[in-house]
């Protein structure tokens, strides 16, 4: 959409956005452990998770319905190996709190940085390069000084699909999250060890939560499920160091 037509659904959009906030149930994040580990021995492969409520799991009971949950298991079952996984993430926050709330108690040295962000940055109408710049900052923190062996980003979810928004307001923030997501995915393919994993999933009533805004289980397990994937047959295969 353009900027002009934009402004113009300003008066529109900015009405839409406050009576979806008023209506929106606040649901919790899922309880749950949010650090673990699958077997044991010298060789685990260690992973962090940091984010938005998608990471933290809102829209599902426990972490084992969640992101957090798919994901470290699938990692496991195809790696055949131990795994030490983290997960720190906050309902609501944008990229740039999610690097102020791990710069303040800093997560273990990882091998794998996932972070889930960007929902809240178009929110918050963060342009593409602002959001990128917040992106980069993020990125740069976790590779200095091995706090990070790679850092691979979540793709935005499908905006444009998410039940609870109304015309034109999912259209227009539709469209923002894909300008956003295409630029993340421009800037991390020129970079060594930040990766971009793209999400083929479609979202309905069916399989996003209770308040058509956050995912639900079926939305969970296919995200953890792909980026475990990409994990292993992108990253883990380009890095000899992890592999073993």
């Amino acid at each position: 959409m353009s900027l002009p037509l934009k402004l113009l659904l300003s008066p529109i959009l900015i009405a839409q956005a406050m009576a979806t906030r008023r209506r929106a149930p606040k649901l919790p994040e899922a309880a749950g452990a949010r650090d673990g580990q699958f077997g044991s021995g010298p060789n685990a492969l260690r992973v962090l998770i940091a984010g938005d409520s998608s990471a933290a799991g809102v829209g599902v009971a426990d972490q084992s319905q969640a992101f957090a949950g798919y994901y470290t298991r699938t990692l496991h079952r195809r790696l055949a190996r131990p795994l030490r996984w983290t997960l720190r993430a906050r309902s609501g926050y944008t990229t740039a709190q999610v690097h102020r709330m791990l710069t303040a108690t800093p997560p273990p040295r990882v091998d794998v940085a996932v972070i889930v962000t960007g929902v809240n940055d178009v929110i918050d109408q963060l342009s593409p390069a602002r959001a990128l710049a917040h992106r980069s900052a993020l990125a740069e923190w976790l590779l200095d000084d091995g706090r990070a062996a790679h850092v691979l980003f979540a793709a935005l979810p499908p905006i444009h699909q998410f039940p609870l928004l109304p015309q034109p307001l999912r259209r227009v923030m539709g469209a923002d999250a894909r300008r956003h997501d295409a630029a993340l995915a421009a800037w991390a393919a020129g970079r060594a060890r930040i990766w971009h994993a793209p999400i083929d999933v479609w979202l309905s009533p069916a399989t996003m939560a209770d308040d058509g805004f956050h995912p639900g289980e079926p939305v969970y397990r296919t995200c953890g499920e792909t980026l475990a994937r990409f994990t292993v047959e992108r990253i883990l295969a380009d890095d000899a160091r992890l592999s073993a």
